[in-house]
């Protein structure tokens, strides 16, 4: 498998689903990372790592990848559950606490 395609995950800190609805096909490592001897540094040789592309849908994404003839998995992203809060349930003379 030469590259992963998934949907990314909303930040901890993002209330709404703006910016979930993209695409990423990432390259998956060739060689591990090694320390450096003199700084510490974890690196490599593999460039592709660093690559990660972006797009508008799945299809995009698989078509993508299947011109360049690269073997692929896809990721689908867990269901997300419709939660409706709203300010006044706070103060709700029913509400359980």
């Amino acid at each position: 498998m030469d590259v992963r395609i998934y949907q990314p995950a909303k930040n901890a800190m993002q209330s709404g689903h703006a910016k979930t609805n993209t695409w990423i096909l990432e390259f998956n490592p060739i060689a591990a990372e090694r320390a450096d001897e003199l700084m510490g540094w974890s690196g490599g040789g593999d460039t592709r790592k660093q690559l990660q592309m972006k797009f508008s849908s799945k299809e995009n994404a698989i078509t993508f990848a299947e011109k360049k003839n690269l073997s692929y998995e896809v990721k689908e992203p867990k269901a997300r559950k419709l939660q409706i809060k709203n300010y006044a349930d706070n103060f709700a003379l029913d509400r359980i606490i």
